[in-house]
């Protein structure tokens, strides 16, 4: 028998469930009218219930019991909200047993423990949303879902965390170092008092594990992901980095090695996928090097359709909540018997894929190297010298602000390198001359995309 309308419960009544529940209630006529079908905010449940959120909220709907949610037959689906591991997971597993679809922008939890919530879904026969999870209100989980259905994704970069682009946008139009624009962040609201998740790359891995899987089939595998935060990028190499005529932002990225793909009817394929996050070098010219601000993008590449790329705001209370309400439209549809929405598809934990993971010693790339060098006569040769014996050669070379027997830095932009290991070997070697000063510092440059 058919529904005439859903019942939603929602736990966590912080930014994103109050944009939700805001956006549920004051925009209800339309969403009706889109959908084909009304949704009926039922609960919110949050340990405070007393503080003003911005939204009037109708007597009854609060409690501080969510079991209440959980535990209420009439409710259909249950949007989880309160963040973190625990008790987010108990809620979503308990919720699940009890028949109850689920939509979570909590990227963290199914990040590292969403192969065992899909597999329990599966089990159960439910749904879980999870578009509010990657990317704010860019509708970046239906692209891939839907969208690409047909392509073969060859590779991904994305720009997922505003903290830190906002930082790395600071840095370089103001010129100022990475303290005082996470100064500046902290006291506009859009960096934690603890920053850590944002700018040491973790939110961004996070997100980068969840995309990864649905592009290239693979189980959630965040440990596996590299990650590399902004703390160790300076005013002076966002200035190097402009010279040479780049761009430095924190990119999360997923890209096949070839051969990615069956080449003939019959093969199954193989190949390997990088998947890391860290400080990246991209050209000016490029589009997603102008993504600046608390502004993510995400840059798709398919097989059959070739480059796109998909912008917006990535946080906040009505993006955010923007993408729960429309994973609670797309499982309505199928709690209604409209249509087979393209969300009851196998979930993740059912996908397989023959592509492996490759290890990041083994990444092939283009580096940024910031050596601090004594000035004197013969430290290049020094340090292209042992370049040169871990095969890695030299396209560009900066060298400013001479202090005899001081140190200065020196800038080198390489051609590309085939494998990471012959730079970390490099960079051991180098550091331990007795003209060089600091440790070095190098970032990676992309280069042939976005």
């Amino acid at each position: 028998m058919k529904k005439e309308g859903v019942a939603v419960g929602i736990i966590g009544f912080g930014t994103v469930g109050a944009g939700a529940a805001k956006i549920l209630l004051n925009q209800g006529d339309i969403i009706r009218k889109k959908a084909g079908f009304e949704i009926v905010l039922k609960k919110i449940a949050d340990l405070d219930i007393s503080r003003d959120r911005g939204v009037k909220i109708p007597r009854g709907i609060l409690t501080t019991d969510v079991s209440t949610i959980i535990d209420d037959p009439g409710i259909d689906i249950v949007v989880e909200l309160i963040g973190g591991i625990h008790p987010a997971k108990e809620f979503m597993l308990r919720s699940i047993k009890n028949k109850k679809h689920v939509v979570t922008a909590n990227k963290a939890l199914l990040a590292t423990e969403g192969n065992e919530i899909f597999s329990e879904a599966e089990r159960h026969g439910v749904k879980i949303g999870i578009e509010a999870s990657v990317a704010g209100g860019i509708p970046i989980i239906k692209v891939l879902r839907e969208g690409l259905v047909a392509n073969n994704i060859i590779a991904v970069y994305g720009i997922i965390n505003g903290t830190s682009n906002y930082i790395l946008t600071k840095m370089t139009d103001e010129k100022v170092e990475f303290s005082d624009a996470l100064k500046e962040a902290q006291m506009l609201g859009y960096a934690e008092t603890d920053p850590t998740f944002d700018i040491e790359g973790i939110d961004s891995a996070h997100k980068l594990a969840i995309i990864s899987s649905l592009a290239y089939g693979i189980p959630l595998s965040y440990n596996r992901v590299y990650r590399e935060g902004i703390t160790k990028i300076t005013a002076q190499d966002i200035e190097f980095a402009s010279e040479l005529g780049y761009k430095i932002k924190l990119l999360a990225v997923a890209k096949v090695s070839q051969p990615p793909y069956p080449s003939k009817k019959g093969d199954t394929g193989s190949g390997e996928i990088e998947m890391k996050v860290h400080p990246t070098m991209i050209p000016n010219e490029y589009l997603i090097s102008r993504v600046d601000g608390v502004f993510n993008a995400v840059y798709i590449e398919g097989d059959a359709v070739g480059s796109t790329l998909y912008y917006g705001r990535g946080a906040g209370d009505m993006p955010t909540g923007s993408a729960v309400v429309a994973d609670i439209v797309d499982i309505g549809k199928g709690i209604v018997g409209h249509e087979s929405e393209a969300i009851n598809r196998p979930s993740l934990s059912a996908v397989s894929s023959p592509l492996t993971i490759k290890e990041m010693e083994e990444i092939e790339s283009i580096y940024y190297f910031r050596f601090s060098a004594i000035d004197k006569p013969g430290v290049l040769s020094k340090i292209s010298g042992i370049l040169g014996n871990y095969n890695i050669s030299i396209a560009s070379v900066i060298q400013k602000g001479r202090r005899i027997g001081g140190s200065v830095p020196l800038v080198v932009l390489t051609h590309m390198v085939k494998k990471e290991r012959d730079v970390i070997n490099a960079i051991r070697e180098i550091d331990n001359l007795p003209v060089v000063s600091d440790k070095t510092l190098f970032i990676r440059v992309e280069e042939g995309h976005a």
